[in-house]
């Protein structure tokens, strides 16, 4: 049985620098970007455990086990991307609201 640890499951995004120094900009991935990628891994992780209903309703799979931890996945990554939008929100509100 593998030991979980969080280290080996924390995914750090590489942030590169705006600029190396000689004024130059780097790649650098963008917010919009970023967010993109997180709804589509938590779309991925929704589809996985719809896949791994289904193979448990019809028999092709008997694992309880791994069926559950996959709905857990997706529902803690879902709940994880509600709370980032709505802290989103919250900042755009209060942006919206300073006076300039």
């Amino acid at each position: 049985m593998q030991k979980i640890t969080l280290l080996n499951k924390l995914e750090v995004p590489d942030i590169a620098p705006l600029n190396n120094g000689s004024g130059e900009k780097q790649d650098a991935t963008d917010f919009g970007e970023m967010l993109t990628k997180a709804i589509d891994k938590v779309d991925q992780l929704n589809q996985e455990a719809d896949q791994a209903v289904r193979n448990l309703a019809t028999g092709q799979d008997k694992d309880i086990h791994n069926t559950m931890i996959a709905l857990e996945k997706a529902e803690i990554s879902f709940r994880l991307m509600m709370q980032v939008r709505n802290k989103i929100v919250t900042a755009y509100q209060e942006v919206m609201r300073m006076q300039v």
